[in-house]
């Protein structure tokens, strides 16, 4: 194997780790598990906005039956006070009745408010169990799609250690200082920085080199180097 031929080994294999590295960056499962995290985002804030407005609803009727029993017990009292024989003012009398049917009026109109805020309640903390069901099914699938990722990268990174391993013997049998070269270039020129000179064209550019080009270069000393004068890359020839 020429110098030209292990160099042309080590592009390969490097090739190959680029493409592996994208592979793993790209799987499939990461975009499926950033779709549904973000399913997770939204469900979470839908969550936060009707508990908000739950919390709102249960103070509202926290505060009409904290009032409502303010009242039972007001009007109980006024109860016993009526018939416990301790008022015979007629006037007297009447005024307690007329606070009494005053109280339980204001009582059944509280109570109505309350049922109110009942049945408002009610549709939320369904739509709270929905949002809950949604929410676990949505982290029974990130779980499914983390341990697809995580079964990717292991195979991956297997081939990777295998390609990478197998690099680095054949670079081991090329010109530390081509070798060099070769590692300046490659970041130069989109990881690809020997070709082959097919006929008249660079196997890496794709242009055609000019016939005075291609006459030099087939007239160079088989280890000298040769760089295509499009792109700058080593010619293997």
């Amino acid at each position: 194997m020429s110098r030209w031929d292990a160099l042309l080994a080590v592009q390969e294999h490097d090739t190959t780790t680029e493409q592996l590295a994208h592979r793993r960056r790209t799987l499939p499962a990461r975009a499926e598990l950033e779709q549904t995290m973000a399913q997770v985002v939204a469900v979470e804030a839908r969550m936060v906005e009707v508990e908000a407005v739950r919390q709102e609803l249960v103070r509202s009727q926290k505060r009409l039956e904290d009032e409502i029993a303010t009242m039972v017990d007001k009007a109980g009292q006024h109860d016993k006070s009526l018939y416990s024989g301790s008022i015979s003012n007629p006037r007297d009398l009447q005024a307690l009745q007329d606070e009494i049917a005053a109280l339980r009026r204001r009582i059944s109109q509280l109570e109505d408010q309350d049922l109110e805020l009942m049945e408002q309640i009610e549709p939320l903390e369904s739509s709270l169990t929905r949002l809950a069901v949604e929410r676990a099914a949505l982290d029974e699938t990130a779980a499914g799609l983390r341990g697809r990722i995580a079964e990717d990268e292991v195979a991956i990174d297997a081939e990777l250690a295998s390609v990478q391993a197998e690099r680095e013997r054949i670079a081991a049998d090329v010109d530390p200082g081509i070798l060099s070269e070769y590692e300046a270039l490659r970041p130069k020129l989109g990881g690809i920085a020997i070709a082959r000179l097919v006929g008249g064209s660079c196997g890496g550019c794709h242009l055609s080199l000019s016939a005075v080009e291609v006459a030099r270069l087939k007239k160079l000393p088989p280890e000298e180097p040769a760089y295509c004068e499009e792109c700058g890359r080593l010619l293997a020839r």
